[in-house]
């Protein structure tokens, strides 16, 4: 017995049975967008998509699994309108877990509105750049009450100064509470100036070779005076010649902050170590070890964030801005390198600035090479 089938009913079963093609050129523009792009048939399934929408677990297949994204694909598709918004979008079938903000673009392919159509979807990920708004936000914020502080101060000692300008004893002491603040604050100034050139986390723009003895020697000499002024002493250990490929200035910025906290929080009387030794993997280490109060387990993993202070009292007590940190990590990240850091309450703290070492080879005016290993030794004996 044969069942006939009305010949309405047979072309929609055959147009079904066919796939969805893409319009000319669609597929070439697509490949080039920096958003996750999924097209949907009028059916609801994939016809394409990106790299990045497989990624964050959008599209499994040939479906469409963010229910939210499909509900929106299916109102365009009726009415023809495009639509555009954000949402929080749970992407637990991808490599990236978690929720993620998400920027959304939909709109239809063609003129087709009702029942069919394509529809795409342009997906741009959010998360990073709400991350970087939100430091921006705690970056003002800090600043700004940072600033506060030592301008509250140096307006209340100049007034306090007019009021005793028939006391010289008391002129003289205020005065030279306002050239402390005044310090400060362009320790402030000079630090934000310093974090803005490099938190980008690009690496130095023009590096240039850099002699790692002439940028211990200009950080310990910047940090004697107040060294001395405490009776700690300061030394220096290490092979000589060893050099890397960066900004000297950048460079001697880092290695200053780390000895001025290590002198700033270290008792009278005490050692600060600087030391220098080439490690494996064409690598060079500059430690910065001291016998101070030490850094509590808790606090490490927050310590290199800008103004977070381990006791703030004591921070600004020393003078600090809370900013040195900071400026050490994202100075070694523009090396290329990484800074580590080991403590123990009451027993000191090391820090340590990983960097690549500068490549060694140098060639002879007779146009064979010689390692730059071998200067560095003939250098050591003279």
């Amino acid at each position: 017995m044969k069942i006939r089938v009305p010949l309405k009913a047979q072309t929609e079963l055959a147009s079904r049975s066919q796939p969805t093609r893409l319009p000319p050129g669609v597929s070439s523009v697509l490949s080039v967008l920096s958003s996750s792009a999924v097209v949907l048939d009028s059916e609801d399934r994939v016809l394409q998509a990106s790299a990045a929408a497989r990624t964050f677990g959008l599209v499994t297949g040939d479906q469409l699994v963010v229910q939210e994204l499909l509900a929106l694909a299916r109102q365009v598709r009726r009415d023809g309108e495009i639509r555009e918004g954000e949402m929080e979008v749970s992407t637990s079938g991808g490599v990236n877990r978690g929720t993620t903000s998400f920027a959304v673009r939909v709109a239809p392919l063609d003129a087709t509105v009702g029942d069919g159509g394509l529809v795409l979807l342009l997906v741009e990920d959010q998360t990073e750049s709400r991350r970087v708004e939100e430091v921006r936000r705690d970056f003002v914020a800090n600043t700004s009450h940072e600033l506060k502080t030592p301008v509250g101060a140096l307006a209340l000692l100049a007034e306090t100064v007019e009021d005793a300008a028939d006391d010289p004893d008391a002129v003289r002491r205020f005065a030279g509470r306002m050239r402390q603040e005044a310090s400060r604050l362009t320790n402030l100034v000079q630090d934000m100036i310093t974090l803005s050139r490099i938190q980008a986390a690009e690496p130095v723009p023009d590096p240039v070779p850099v002699e790692l003895d002439a940028v211990v020697a200009e950080a310990l000499d910047r940090c004697r005076m107040k060294a001395s002024a405490r009776g700690i002493e300061l030394a220096a250990t290490g092979p000589h010649g060893l050099s890397v490929l960066g900004d000297e200035d950048l460079l001697v910025t880092a290695l200053r902050n780390l000895l001025e906290n290590a002198v700033a929080y270290s008792p009278d009387k005490t050692r600060v170590d600087v030391s220098t030794q080439r490690v494996s993997g064409n690598a060079v280490e500059i430690s910065v070890s001291d016998q101070g109060i030490g850094i509590p387990e808790r606090d490490l993993e927050r310590i290199f964030e800008r103004f977070y202070r381990v006791d703030p009292a004591r921070s600004r007590a020393t003078g600090g801005t809370g900013l040195g940190l900071a400026i050490v990590k994202h100075v070694t990240a523009a090396h290329g390198g990484k800074v580590t850091v080991l403590s123990t309450e009451g027993a000191g703290s090391t820090f340590t600035l990983r960097l690549p070492l500068r490549p060694s080879l140098a060639v002879t005016a007779s146009g064979g090479t010689r390692t730059r290993n071998a200067a560095i030794r003939q250098e050591a004996v003279k």
